[in-house]
């Protein structure tokens, strides 16, 4: 858990480090700041509305105790063993399984299951993909990634005007004398990979701690391992219709049937045969 939380650390500083040094080519100070200030409003509205966001994008839909007993009776046992607050419920139509957690914190959170994952795992299975979403909301993921989520779109934003820079201002402030435009014009177009590679870093940080906490959650890393196994084959084999930007709050990247250059790189999850040995292994006892 300290370590998990020492690479959350790093990478966000990290993240916070670029955006001083655009902030400071474009301006002492006054970059940085007019950057952080848009990243946090645009971030801040995703993050106040990240529930119905996700919920809409995948097409999920609230379901109740007394159409799925099982589903309540399961995450209701797996809460008050956390000590969390009543998650609300959605199955998505999506015949792929998968899963995700979202909502700012414990008090607004929601939880999605697919029509594919629950013909897909049974039910001892389920309960340890629940259990690593529910430890996404006990973690306040969604918080952490927000604000990596709002430096970055400052970083991205800066970047764009780095970019105006090069092209029409050159060195010609007393900021930027003797600035070289093209090195402003890399700078310009790295910074925001850059941002992207390191929010896929803390993306990847998370999902191991989810498994972590989950696993310790039922008392048992086998479920989840075996849960994971089985969303891998189905993400491969069964496509979503889902945008990059909600990805990443899946279990299993949705998208990962998908080819794609350099898809190690950006891998916004860790690779699930590393997470299953983890999980067989006894690490999340640790």
């Amino acid at each position: 858990m300290l370590k998990n939380g020492f690479k959350t650390a790093v990478v966000l500083g990290g993240l916070g480090g670029l955006l001083v040094i655009i902030g400071g080519l474009i301006g002492r100070g006054t970059g940085a700041a007019l950057g952080l200030l848009l990243g946090v409003a645009f971030t801040g509205f995703s993050y106040w509305n990240s529930d119905k966001l996700a919920i809409r994008a995948a097409r999920a839909v609230p379901v109740s105790e007394a159409e799925m007993p099982d589903y309540y009776r399961v995450v209701r046992e797996l809460t008050q063993r956390a000590k969390l607050p009543m998650p609300k419920l959605y199955v998505s139509p999506d015949m792929q399984p998968n899963a995700f957690a979202t909502g700012r914190d414990p008090e607004h959170a929601a939880v999605a299951v697919t029509q594919g994952i629950l013909q897909t795992l049974d039910w001892d299975e389920l309960r340890g993909v629940l259990a690593h979403e529910l430890s996404h909301v006990g973690n306040r993921d969604i918080l952490i990634s927000s604000v990596a989520a709002a430096v970055a779109t400052g970083i991205m934003f800066l970047a764009t005007m780095l970019r105006f820079a090069a092209f029409f201002g050159g060195g010609r402030s007393d900021d930027r004398e003797g600035a070289n435009p093209l090195a402003l014009l890399a700078l310009s177009f790295l910074a925001p990979i850059a941002a992207g590679l390191l929010q896929m870093a803390l993306s990847r940080s998370r999902e191991y701690e989810a498994d972590r906490s989950g696993a310790q959650l039922v008392g048992d890393g086998e479920p989840l391992a075996r849960a994971l196994e089985k969303i891998e084959a189905g993400a491969r084999s069964i496509p979503m219709n889902i945008d990059p930007a909600h990805a990443q709050a899946f279990i299993v990247n949705p998208l990962t049937g998908k080819k794609m250059q350099f898809s190690n790189l950006f891998r916004t999850h860790p690779a699930t045969d590393d997470r299953v040995r983890r999980l067989r292994s006894g690490e999340w006892r640790q």
